[in-house]
């Protein structure tokens, strides 16, 4: 078991473990500081503008965690710095008192996927446990235009006295071992009971699994149940090993489509639940391409015919993507389709935090329907573009500490 100052890795293999839903009080949000290894250059100043936006609006809720580059701290400080002059009073002092920066070697910002996943004991609930499973690149996309070859970034590259690294094996270990490194900082700050680190031996990354705190899991098969990130394993091999590290008790799974973006797509893009009992499917645009649309009615089909680890039927509520042309640049390179879906929202102690893109209807539609949806909560938009055309939203960049 682990204790202040030091990270221990539990070898018990068969130990069980129970997630803790998102709506579960936090003890801080993980966000990741962009880095220029992984970022357009033309996007790269948007992106850390808007990772600094969120992490000024959750620290209005509660502590975060903002981890960044060495050589990047002094960037990130002066953005809170200039981001927090335009907060209202009433939220500046909290922001600033729960803003702490943390240096390490990460490079993606989307530490949902890298970061850990935070779990009690079953049979010692009081005790803190995170999964690490262990991040490979969304099942080795080590080629991504985005990392090393995208005409915006050769161009960059080949401009005299740059350097304007590239994902290289170096900076991909680095986001290997993040899960890792970010719980040693944790036990070494000592703020919280100690938190011990468990190795799944399943891979995959936190965007590409949702439960609901109650046993119920939701994924697409076609980022998990896949040989890109778990060759040799069975279905229920997989959902062996997260029953036990996760507390699942019934499994969902939509089919969605591997090789269609670099996640081979992530269920927190496609579906989420509000509560135990209701799921938000994320509804295409008109404009969106078919395949898109077969995505979503297969999830519709399947959600609306499942039942959840209780026994409950659920409660399925659509919320319309913004129209894609609002939302597109012209980076060559960037994404085809931007992930601009609202269900890629974040709970916080006492909110809800959900994405804006521009679409200003959409934008409303969604607002009112998150509200109607958590009356209890405070909702709170935040403004994004650059993320959403570099392949994430808002709960791609958080994970939460509990």
């Amino acid at each position: 078991m682990a204790s202040k100052g030091n990270l221990h890795t539990e070898t018990d293999k068969t130990k069980k473990y129970t997630y803790l839903a998102e709506t579960t009080p936090h003890l801080a949000t993980i966000l990741g500081f962009p880095t220029r290894c992984s970022t357009f250059p033309a996007l790269y100043n948007s992106t850390c503008t808007e990772i600094i936006d969120l992490a000024c609006t959750i620290a209005a809720f509660e502590p975060v965690r903002l981890h960044a580059r060495p050589e990047d701290l002094s960037k990130a400080q002066n953005l809170i710095s200039k981001r927090l002059e335009s907060s209202s009073n009433n939220d500046r002092p909290t922001q600033e008192s729960n803003i702490n920066l943390i240096p390490v070697a990460t490079n993606h910002c989307w530490v949902r996927d890298t970061g850990p996943v935070y779990v009690r004991g079953a049979e010692d609930p009081q005790q803190r446990y995170a999964i690490d499973f262990q991040f490979c690149e969304w099942g080795n996309k080590v080629e991504e235009l985005l990392y090393n070859s995208s005409v915006d970034k050769e161009a960059a590259l080949a401009e005299e006295g740059t350097d304007w690294p590239i994902m290289d094996s170096t900076r991909r270990e680095e986001n290997t071992l993040f899960a890792r490194r970010a719980l040693e900082l944790e036990n070494q700050d000592g703020r919280h009971p100690p938190v011990t680190r468990v190795v799944s031996s399943v891979r995959l990354e936190g965007g590409g699994i949702e439960m609901d705190g109650e046993g119920t899991f939701m994924a697409a098969a076609s980022s998990v149940l896949v040989s890109s990130r778990n060759e040799g394993l069975s279905q229920d091999d997989i959902e062996t090993e997260l029953a036990r590290l996760l507390g699942i008790k019934k499994f969902i799974w939509i089919p969605g489509r591997e090789g269609l973006d670099i996640t081979d797509c992530h269920i927190d893009a496609e579906a989420r639940f509000v509560r135990p009992g209701v799921v938000v499917v994320c509804k295409p645009h008109a404009k969106c391409e078919p395949v898109y649309w077969d995505i979503y009615r297969e999830a519709r089909e399947i959600l609306d015919a499942a039942t959840d680890a209780q026994g409950r039927r659920l409660q399925v509520h659509d919320i319309e993507e913004p129209d894609p042309e609002l939302v597109k640049g012209n980076v060559a390179g960037e994404e085809d389709g931007p992930a601009a879906s609202y269900v890629n929202f974040y709970f916080v102690n006492g909110g809800l935090v959900i994405p804006a893109f521009g679409d200003l209807e959409a934008d409303r539609k969604a607002l009112e329907m998150m509200r109607s949806l958590v009356p209890e909560r405070e909702v709170r938009q935040v403004a994004v573009n650059a993320l959403p055309r570099t392949g994430g939203v808002l709960h791609c960049t958080t994970q939460q500490v509990l």
